[in-house]
């Protein structure tokens, strides 16, 4: 049956404040460290102040995929997530990221509309719930994946791969489908700039399936390389904000951040002062 608040998104030009998706990591390890939230308490503050400034949802997670993340037990991950997810989803839309079915049940129980799937393997399990699927292409998985990431061409082969999870989807009976190219899950640098060359194009092709882009740039290793440098998470603010903007005015439908308040804001500027004059 979808979510209401993101069913609203679909195909909206204007009012993109509400396309921003804030990330909450319950965990330890995650490659940006100064959003880590080890706590519930912590998680649940920092989600509630992502809707303060005015993320249309919350994703939360409770295990690492950047590259080379251990994995992590079931019992941890449910732990870590589900009281989370309960108190947050009082408060507005939440999804779960997540790659496991369990997980992912107790989540929905808990209040969450949404898995945001990393393997692109949960279809059945959203369709059964009934609530939405964002598939997300990644070559290899976070032990491998970015030790030497090869592509004959880039664009097509993950349009292609998008394209099956959409047919996948609609044979599960998912009826809100998001699809993510995976930025950084997978490519090298040059991948990662060549997809968002081609957002326009992604865009397209979502919206052809019946689905929705989602793009998730932030913070991410390859927006600290450019001009030759070499910057920490930390510095990569201001890459995070121009790719972000530039994924939606290419067509993508959401942006998943972990600086909600100034990406809000940063999509406030272009939609009140320079679209609407």
């Amino acid at each position: 049956m979808g979510s209401p608040a993101l069913a609203s998104l679909a195909g909206v030009p204007h009012h993109r404040r509400s396309a921003v998706m804030g990330i909450v990591n319950v965990t330890p390890d995650s490659f940006f460290a100064s959003q880590r939230t080890e706590s519930a308490a912590a998680a649940v503050e920092r989600g509630m102040g992502f809707f303060d400034h005015g993320a249309g949802i919350v994703d939360v997670g409770g295990e690492s995929t950047r590259p080379g993340a251990t994995p992590v037990d079931e019992g941890v991950e449910l732990a870590r997530v589900v009281p989370v997810v309960a108190a947050l989803a009082e408060r507005g839309p939440v999804s779960v990221d997540t790659t496991k079915e369990a997980v992912a049940r107790a989540a929905v129980d808990a209040g969450a509309c949404l898995i945001n799937d990393v393997s692109g393997t949960l279809a059945s399990v959203a369709g059964s719930l009934g609530i939405g699927w964002v598939a997300m292409h990644a070559q290899g998985d976070p032990g491998t994946m970015q030790v030497a990431p090869r592509y004959d061409d880039v664009v097509d082969e993950i349009a292609r791969w998008l394209t099956a999870k959409a047919a996948e989807a609609r044979g599960a009976g998912v009826e809100e489908l998001w699809l993510d190219p995976g930025i950084g899950f997978g490519k090298t640098a040059e991948h990662n700039w060549t997809l968002l060359h081609h957002a326009d194009e992604l865009a397209d092709l979502a919206h052809s399936l019946g689905a929705r882009l989602l793009i998730g740039t932030s913070r991410k290793r390859f927006l600290g390389a450019l001009g030759g440098r070499d910057l920490a998470a930390d510095d990569r603010l201001e890459g995070s904000l121009a790719t972000a903007i530039a994924a939606l005015e290419a067509g993508a439908d959401m942006v998943r951040v972990h600086d909600v308040e100034e990406t809000v804001h940063a999509v406030r500027i272009v939609e009140e002062e320079l679209i609407a004059t």
